[in-house]
Parts: structure tokens; C-alpha cells; sequence
């Protein structure tokens, strides 16, 4: 490739803004310091950026938790929301929003599904049909889509809350189903304190979830379209995959079920989530990209955390802002 060549497109990516119009913070252990009110400065200056960019994205990947949970005691989420709203909506590119325990704490599900959060309505029409079907006529329908930003190139959004206790109320199948897992692995009395202090069931808390099963009949039933069209495959959600990518304690419950349909495909070329604030990036056996990007909300006000992808035949490029590094993702072999 050579050095200045041009992008098929670019998109940017952001995660765990967590605004909220209050004074600084720490995080639950009071070991990280929040900068709850600065990080719309933080989102303000992406924007800039990515309008200055001499090939304009395509699109914003916004991996969740765009608000803090500290709005809803205050009765402050509504205000928030439309304060990050209004801060993506300075962008020339719109935002695909993924839904993460912020979320949740702040919002119902039906009333994510209603709000500007619900970005599904970029979900691409093509002839696979079938798949999203059969989503839709689930009761209870998990928040995923995927779309086509150029030929050849597919973004599948997965909802991480599928299964949980935060993303599914009561009286619902899921949520007693999803109560009864995570008690099943974590005999605590506050589900928010993990099973074990260290090692590989810390995922099993509160604040994550996981993926049910009709959801990953759909995700396979996708990446065996995009097989069978040599698609080259991005896939992100708000909770990381991958143990090496992240925090034992920052995982979706299920991961292993989920790697395990991306694994049996050749499309899949990169993972992107957000959820733990320092980040991460490996690559994992099959050749993908685990991608976990830093958090705005724990980036002090002299720095910053987003980046721009370039994307290119062979590679993603990632050109990152403060926090995050670039990197280049060269695709695995077909």
C-alpha cells in the first residue's frame, strides 16, 4: 500500500463519555478520578477533529455509555442526554450508538428503543432479510443491526445487555433468566462485587451482561452471509470478548459463546468495545482485532481519548487523539 494512499472510508470512535453536570469524581473502588463535566469539552473537541478531516468519515462508532448513572438520582438524565446529543450532532457523520450499563442505569429498554439512542434505522437493506426477521419476531428483541458502509465491508452492532439485570426489567423472560445465571456464578449478596477477586469469573457481576442465545443464531446466521460474500467483517458492542483485550472484571458474562461464533468465520476482522477505561488491543488466534478504547470519562482535560480508522483493502489504520495509540490492523488471511 502506498503511503498516502486514499482511504475507501473512514469512520471515528469514541467511548464511555459519561457525562454528567457534576464535580469531579472516582470510580466505585475511589482509586481512578472521573472528569464527569469536562467530558463534553472532550466529545466537543472530537467532533472538531473529525469535521476537520480531510476525508470525512463516513460515520461515528459511539461504543456506550454516553451518560453516568449519577444523572438519574438528580433527574438529570433526560438534560445530559440532550447535552451529548446536541455535542454528536455538530458532527458532519452520524452515530451508531451502543448501549452499555450507563445506559440502563439511567433509561429503561423501551425507552432507549424510542430515543435518539436507537441508531437501528441505519440498519442497511439488502437482500439478507431472513436473519433480521427472525430477530424481530423475538418477544423480546435484542438491540442489534448491521450495516454496509462501502462494498465488501459489513459493521454488526451487538447488544451486550441482552442477558441482564440491569438491560432487561421485571416481569420479563430474560431478566429472571438472566437473575438466575448470574446468581448461578456469583453467590454474593451485592452483585456488583465479583465472585472472586481475581481470576477469570470476575465478569459474572451486576454491571455486565451477556448475549442470549437467539441472538447469536442471528450474529452466525449474518457472518455466514458475509462468508459467502467475502465481506470483511467489524464487529462491536460495549462489553470486550476477548481476556486478553481487557480486565477479567470488563467482560460480557458469555464471552467464550460469542468468540466462539466469530471464530468459526473467516469474514471477522476486527472487535471493537468500550467498558474498560484503560483500554486494550491484542490479537487473538484467528487473526482478529480485539480493539477496547480508552474511556473520555476518566481523560484528564489536557488530554483526550477517540481516533479515526482509515480503511483501506488490506488494513485499518488507526489514527488515535490523547489516550489512544495508532495502530495498524492488518486483516487476517482469507
Amino acid at each position: 500500500m502506498e503511503e498516502n494512499a486514499q482511504p475507501l472510508f473512514t469512520f471515528g470512535v469514541i467511548a464511555d463519555i459519561q457525562y454528567a453536570d457534576i464535580e469531579d469524581g472516582f470510580n466505585f473502588l475511589q482509586t481512578r478520578k472521573r472528569y464527569y463535566r469536562n467530558s463534553i469539552s472532550l466529545l466537543n473537541s472530537a467532533t472538531e477533529k473529525w469535521n476537520a478531516e480531510p476525508v470525512q468519515p463516513s460515520f461515528i462508532l459511539q461504543l456506550g455509555d454516553i451518560i453516568d448513572g449519577f444523572n438519574k438520582p438528580r433527574k438529570a438524565s433526560e438534560k445530559a442526554l440532550e447535552t451529548v446529543v446536541n455535542g454528536f450532532n455538530k458532527c458532519k457523520a452520524k452515530a451508531h450508538h451502543a448501549w452499555g450499563n450507563h445506559e440502563f442505569y439511567n433509561f429503561s429498554r423501551d425507552y432507549l428503543m424510542d430515543s435518539v439512542l436507537n441508531s437501528k434505522h441505519f440498519e442497511s437493506t439488502s437482500e439478507f432479510q431472513s436473519a433480521k426477521h427472525v430477530e424481530e419476531k423475538n418477544p423480546e428483541p435484542s438491540y442489534s443491526y448491521h450495516f454496509s458502509p462501502a462494498p465488501n465491508f459489513l459493521f454488526v452492532l451487538l447488544d451486550a445487555y441482552d442477558l441482564s439485570i440491569i438491560g432487561r426489567g421485571e416481569p420479563s423472560r430474560k431478566y429472571y433468566q438472566s437473575l438466575k445465571y448470574l446468581q448461578e456464578h456469583n453467590k454474593n449478596t451485592n452483585l456488583n462485587f465479583p465472585p472472586e477477586p481475581t481470576g477469570m469469573k470476575q465478569q459474572f457481576v451486576e454491571f455486565n451482561g451477556g448475549f442470549s442465545r437467539e441472538q447469536l443464531d442471528w450474529l452466525n446466521k449474518v457472518l455466514t452471509f458475509a462468508d459467502n460474500n467475502q465481506e470483511k467483517v467489524t464487529v462491536m458492542c460495549h462489553l470486550p470478548i476477548y481476556p486478553a483485550s481487557t480486565s477479567p472484571i470488563c467482560l460480557a458474562w458469555n464471552y467464550e459463546e460469542a468468540l466462539s461464533v466469530l471464530h468459526s468465520h473467516q469474514c471477522v476482522v476486527c472487535f471493537m468495545a468500550g467498558h474498560d477505561h484503560d483500554g486494550g488491543y491484542c490479537v487473538d488466534e484467528c487473526g482478529i482485532h480485539h480493539l477496547t478504547l480508552e474511556g473520555v470519562i476518566e481523560t484528564p482535560p489536557d488530554s483526550n481519548a477517540f481516533g479515526t480508522m482509515y480503511v483501506y483493502d488490506d488494513r485499518m489504520i488507526l489514527k488515535g487523539n490523547g489516550r489512544v495509540k495508532d495502530r495498524i490492523l492488518l486483516y487476517p488471511p482469507f
